[in-house]
């Protein structure tokens, strides 16, 4: 069993170049025949960042004190999501888009999921660039909380690879899936602390509701960017929300190990 779980990040390792190599080409050809290319990967993102900020920030302008302007807030914790939407529909529908090498029998094709994850993670950088610059623009210091950001890119880097893992072997037959995981989305962001902050709804941060609420892996992350640019605090400082979310992380990794190598036998029958 402890051989079965331990054989895909080993596999994941010893074919590190050839992902790299496949999630640039992905990244490439994502965009590829139009004519503004991956620029097109950004617009979307600045846009709805632009109109939740003409939108909430008009709203939420005097709510809860967020110790930085309204839209530093707001980006920080979009930029995370827009990671979490991108790599998880695109992890999903990563057999389904290369079934071509899932039917080759000499083929890892474990490793396909990562592809897609990376591919994402490049547009989450670009965006990670651009709110540091954000910052600095405001007049916000980079310091050495900013090294911090490689951590909780880590976090949610690892939580949306695991839970493809899991979306990605479903998927091949159950294409319902694809729809479900849009809703979620859809549903998640409202549900998670993004736009809006819990002292705006009238919620205490102990409160029941708001307990609830942060049981979101989301919410470590999207906290943990917001607390990192802003509040200067350390991520040892929320030692039980840590520990839930890795612990959370990692039963879905492990989950989603099982139920891709239960599965992958029958995938290239039903492609």
């Amino acid at each position: 069993m402890l051989k079965n779980l331990l054989s895909l990040p080993t596999e994941l390792y010893q074919n590190r170049k050839l992902i790299f190599t496949l999630a640039k080409n992905d990244f490439k050809t994502k965009y590829a025949g139009s004519y503004l290319g991956i620029i097109w990967a950004f617009v979307q993102p600045i846009i709805t960042i632009f109109v939740y900020w003409f939108v909430f920030g008009n709203i939420f302008q005097n709510g809860a004190d967020r110790g930085a302007p309204y839209v530093l807030w707001l980006v920080t914790g979009l930029v995370p999501w827009f990671f979490l939407q991108d790599g998880l529909v695109s992890g999903t529908s990563t057999f389904l888009e290369y079934n071509y090498l899932v039917k080759k029998v000499v083929f890892k094709i474990s490793i396909l999921p990562m592809v897609k994850i990376l591919s994402a993670f490049f547009i989450h950088i670009f965006f990670l660039m651009f709110v540091l610059l954000l910052y600095i623009f405001y007049g916000m210091t980079p310091d050495i909380y900013y090294f911090q950001v490689i951590y909780y890119s880590f976090c949610i880097f690892c939580f949306v690879l695991a839970v493809s893992y899991i979306t990605s072997s479903l998927v091949v037959f159950f294409r319902d899936l694809t729809q479900i995981i849009s809703i979620v989305l859809q549903v998640g962001i409202w549900m998670t602390p993004i736009m809006w902050a819990f002292p705006d709804m009238g919620l205490a941060e102990d409160s029941t509701i708001a307990s609830l609420l942060k049981l979101n892996p989301m919410y470590y992350v999207v906290n943990g960017y917001r607390t990192t640019l802003i509040d200067k605090i350390g991520f040892w400082e929320y030692p039980s929300l840590t520990l839930y979310f890795w612990a959370i992380t990692i039963v879905l990794f492990v989950f989603g190990i099982f139920l891709f190598k239960k599965l992958k036998i029958h995938f290239a029958d039903v492609l």
